[in-house]
């Protein structure tokens, strides 16, 4: 099952009051107009006089906004106002939708007070991606460039030992729904959304001018309501790069591919937790569940491990740790590679007695192999629990988790409730943490979707 990670827009954006309201907002009273009285003396003339028509209140939504503009929910414009770079459809009210697909919309609050800027989206459960607060900010080239320029000298400033790292990470560099990854000295982009396309030339001339990369690949990952798979990255500037292109961390080195559709065969983000995985591997028998390439068994290597076993349900991706492995210099047939899916071979390996010192999961968001299916919203405490069973007290379990489908508390959750599904317990003496590249803005939380813990089995 190689590792894909997934994410997902949030299922829930209300709760969150600023300690103070956003410039503009509503009074919490409203004034009740007053019903006219009668002029004195109509009641004794002849005849039937009706009273005036007592003024109705005026309703509740405000002005009426022009096209190209959206009024949110008051809720939901705090939010925005506090950082929030997504407007999802469900907020957009019941008027008649007009704008296309890349249109530049603004969005107010009930009383038609500024709140932030973006590009529509009409394909998309996120409707309207934010990449201004500034009423006086335009969207073009010259924010584009900025926002580059100020990712790019951020990664300078904080990244050190690895040319594999996030240069623009997308709605926590203000470029909401873009990407970009430099893989040694080319980059791979990512658009999330068909809305920012109007900006692709902009964020190229800008990359270009920044990095001077020898080539830009292009990905479009577009997740659209019908649900279109991801294509292979493009070739947008300069010239091609090898099929295999070596890239460095740290002390070690590993073989990617900047033209893969789903990954180039090294997580970035996960950068620090190999690190630490291979500050724990001394002298330990490793299991490393979900192996993919083998970054996490050459780390494990390096660190000192005993023994290595990898399990991933594809043979080709073992076969890229293989090369992973002599790159470094390690025999590459040292480790036992097992190809299957994960819960059967656990299985298997607990029915032979099979125990080990240091068990490395970090499975994919959702992913299928050997005719079966893992979803780690469902399937983390099961996956947990049968993991215990091959450690004994004292041994370490590193667990990862790499989508939003987990929050923090649910991924602690799973832990807990899998160790107790196995007559265990667990305690973390370790967390694991997003490097500076995939940097996080607070009023994005989804931004900080890695969960990792290093745990003691009681």
């Amino acid at each position: 099952m190689s590792d894909v990670r997934g994410r997902r827009p949030p299922s829930d954006r209300g709760g969150m009051r600023p300690t103070r309201p956003p410039p503009g907002s509503s009074p919490s009273g409203a004034l009740r107009p007053q019903r006219p009285q009668a002029p004195s003396g109509m009641a004794g003339l002849s005849g039937s006089v009706r009273p005036p028509r007592a003024l109705r209140p005026l309703p509740a939504r405000g002005p009426v906004v022009r096209s190209g503009t959206f009024r949110l929910p008051q809720d939901i414009a705090q939010l925005i106002w506090a950082g929030h770079p997504w407007v999802f459809r469900d907020a957009l009210g019941d008027r008649p939708v007009r704008e296309n697909t890349g249109d530049i919309v603004e969005l107010v609050d009930p009383a038609g007070n500024f709140v932030g800027r973006g590009f529509y989206d009409s394909t998309a459960t996120i409707a309207v991606r934010v990449f201004t607060r500034d009423a006086a900010e335009a969207l073009g080239p010259g924010l584009i460039t900025r926002r580059v320029r100020d990712a790019v000298s951020l990664r300078r400033r904080f990244v050190r030992d690895t040319n594999a790292l996030r240069l623009v990470n997308a709605e926590s560099d203000g470029l909401p729904g873009i990407t970009v990854d430099r893989y040694a000295d080319y980059l791979v982009v990512q658009i999330a959304t068909p809305a920012v396309l109007a900006v692709e030339e902009a964020l190229l001339d800008a990359l270009e001018a920044e990095v001077k990369p020898k080539a830009i690949y292009m990905q479009r990952r577009f997740r659209s309501l019908a649900g279109d798979a991801p294509t292979a990255a493009t070739l947008a500037r300069g010239t091609a790069a090898p099929v295999e292109l070596e890239v460095e961390e740290g002390p070690l080195r590993f073989w990617v591919d900047v033209t893969a559709p789903l990954s180039t065969g090294l997580f970035p983000d996960l950068r620090l937790g190999r690190r630490a995985i291979g500050g724990w591997a001394s002298g330990r028998r490793v299991l490393n569940l979900f192996s993919y390439s083998g970054a996490v068994s050459v780390w494990a290597q390096h660190g000192g491990a005993a023994s290595v076993v990898a399990v991933d349900s594809s043979a080709r991706a073992h076969a890229r740790a293989r090369k992973n492995f002599a790159l470094n210099g390690f025999d590459p047939e040292k480790p036992e590679h097992i190809v299957g899916d994960v819960f059967k071979v656990l299985a298997k390996l607990a029915e032979r007695g099979r125990t080990f010192d240091l068990i490395v999961m970090d499975p994919p968001a959702f992913g299928t192999g050997g005719g079966q299916t893992f979803s780690a919203a469902q399937d983390y405490r099961e996956l947990v629990a049968e993991t215990l069973r091959l450690l004994a007290p004292g041994a370490v379990l590193v667990a990862v988790s790499s989508t939003h489908r987990i929050t923090h508390e649910d991924f602690d959750r799973a832990l807990a409730e899998g160790a107790a599904r196995a007559s265990g317990s667990l305690r973390i003496v370790e967390r694991l943490v997003l490097p500076p590249d995939f940097c996080v803005a607070p009023g994005f939380p989804e931004g900080n979707y890695l969960k990792g813990a290093v745990c003691i089995r009681d």
